[in-house]
């Protein structure tokens, strides 16, 4: 097909429409892309259950009975923060290799086919969970697991970005980042209520309940579409036109299917004017190492922020000496309030800037950081709650910004050709990071380790520090934007801090042109 004047033209129309669509006409226009997108979405409540439970379990007697050693020094069976930190790795360990494959595979065979065969395979999988005899058995289990998690973690945001239009975009690919947290608060609800269990089953019944998503998810998704975007990569111009129609109502007159695909092949061809390749290697090539740059950055930084807290929060307070329990109770509140957070910040994103949203949290969670491991020296009996407390409130600002935000940013910031394999690569290193931050936070807070206690958060309070310096210099405004748009921004080396004030018409000129744009700064 001729890329012409009237490519051009039909992609600027449908692109402007895009930009001044409002979010109500939009779920009107889109709501099967918002039901398929949030049922894809959901695979990553079984990661954020998972995670969140080993977590929780080593504050579990019957657990570290099973697991673990009796320890002198602690009076008690525990799982040692070497054996803590060979769970927690195996399972990023097996993310890591689900991601690289899942990077070929989705481009290869689409997002939907990738996820239905990794729903298969977590069924499978979690039977090593539920019937380990022991601890090694349960460490090959969490890196069997980790494979189709890392599959999820790959396809969630790129189908999510790539089904709506720009203004249902950050409510869809956020969307995830409250999936987490649903797995989070099952995972706290499930533990407080077997917990108290004095057989195998306090453990057994927590890996049970992973075997409740993975099916209903595999039945819808057998009948979902696949993204119009994978369609035009391929040059299926029709089966694209076909999906979008499927992910539309009919409803709306004023709807052009034609004029939409229109727009997504002007999109794909501009980048592939700017750079031919769809390898690994052409993500650190040109302007798309930039791209890269700051979309792993943008994944490091989540992990070096002080989050990793929040996921060992049971073990956390049981260290700093509240009874199990409790630390249970307050877990279930700090995820409640995480889920009010990450729908708090659907509004927030539809007023304030990505970058602005970013920067602010993590300035909030430096400060809540330093209060933690502050509160660490009081003597006062109730010092504990008053850290629980604070812990609570930092949960709630993460997912309020940072937390849901990052999943926004790393699927409009990679190019769209590039998007799975950019995905892959940030998670990849966000999984690896993980393994530093997983080992670090053990030891940190074992008993029969460094046991630092409360007074760890200043640790993460110093890598907080760094990553809000990051931030404001290298993170870019993309609200608002086409992905046409970004594409232009990028390739004119704007600086991150002007990104919000520069206007780019991607389609002033023909592709033909050498891409050329004219660009201006916004009065």
């Amino acid at each position: 097909m001729a890329h012409d004047g009237t490519l051009a033209s039909e992609a600027k129309h449908a692109a402007d429409a895009e930009q001044e669509m409002t979010l109500l006409r939009a779920v009107k226009l889109y709501p099967k892309a918002i039901f398929w997108s949030a049922l894809l979405s959901s695979t990553l409540i079984m990661e954020g259950y998972d995670l969140s439970l080993l977590g929780n379990l080593y504050a579990s007697k019957e657990f570290n009975k099973k697991f673990g050693t009796y320890s002198e020094s602690a009076g008690k069976h525990v799982v040692s923060a070497a054996w803590q930190s060979g769970l927690s790795n195996g399972a990023r360990a097996g993310e890591i290799l689900g991601l690289l494959l899942a990077g070929w595979v989705s481009d290869r065979y689409g997002y939907r086919i990738t996820t239905i065969g990794s729903l298969i395979l977590m069924i499978m999988f979690i039977f090593v969970l539920f019937f380990a005899p022991n601890i090694q058995v349960l460490v090959v289990g969490e890196v069997l697991c980790g494979i189709p998690w890392g599959a999820f973690q790959s396809v969630s945001p790129a189908y999510a970005s790539e089904v709506a239009p720009v203004v249902l975009r950050p409510y869809l690919t956020t969307f995830i980042n409250m999936c987490w947290v649903i797995g989070q608060f099952f995972s706290a609800a499930v533990n407080k209520g077997s917990n108290t269990r004095p057989d195998e089953w306090a453990y057994r019944i927590p890996f049970a309940v992973q075997w409740v998503w993975p099916i209903p998810i595999l039945v819808g998704l057998v009948f979902a579409p696949e993204s119009p975007w994978w369609y035009i990569r391929h040059g299926n111009r029709e089966a694209a036109k076909s999906s979008l129609l499927r992910l539309t109502s009919r409803n709306d007159p004023n709807f052009n299917v034609d004029e939409t695909i229109a727009m997504i092949e002007h999109t794909n061809e501009l980048e592939k004017k700017i750079k031919e390749g769809v390898t690994y290697l052409d993500c650190f090539k040109g302007v798309d190492l930039r791209r890269t740059e700051i979309v792993v950055g943008v994944w490091l930084v989540q992990t070096l922020g002080g989050q990793n807290l929040m996921g060992y929060f049971a073990y956390f307070l049981t260290q700093a000496g509240m009874d199990p329990s409790n630390s249970f109770s307050l877990s279930m509140a700090q995820n409640a309030l995480g889920i009010v957070g990450t729908a708090g910040s659907w509004f927030l994103m539809s007023r304030v800037g990505r970058r602005t949203i970013h920067f602010s949290g993590f300035c909030c969670q430096l400060l809540i950081l330093i209060t933690v491991g502050s509160l660490s020296f009081s003597q006062a009996n109730n010092s504990i709650w008053a850290i629980g407390a604070m812990l609570i409130i930092f949960t709630f600002v993460y997912d309020f910004t940072v937390g849901p935000v990052t999943y926004s940013l790393v699927s409009e910031l990679s190019s769209t050709r590039l998007k799975a394999k950019t995905i892959v690569l940030a998670r990849a290193a966000y999984n690896a990071s993980n393994i530093f931050v997983n080992v670090m936070t053990n030891y940190q807070l074992s008993s029969t380790a460094w046991n630092w206690g409360a007074r760890t958060a200043y640790f993460w309070a110093g890598s907080c520090l760094l990553s809000t310096t990051w931030v404001f210099f290298r993170l870019p405004e993309p609200k608002g934007r086409t992905y046409a748009e970004l594409d232009m921004l990028f390739e004119h080396r704007v600086s991150a801090r002007k990104f919000a004030q520069t206007k780019m018409d991607p389609f002033s000129q023909q592709l033909d042109d050498n891409t050329a744009s004219t660009s201006t700064e916004k009065p």
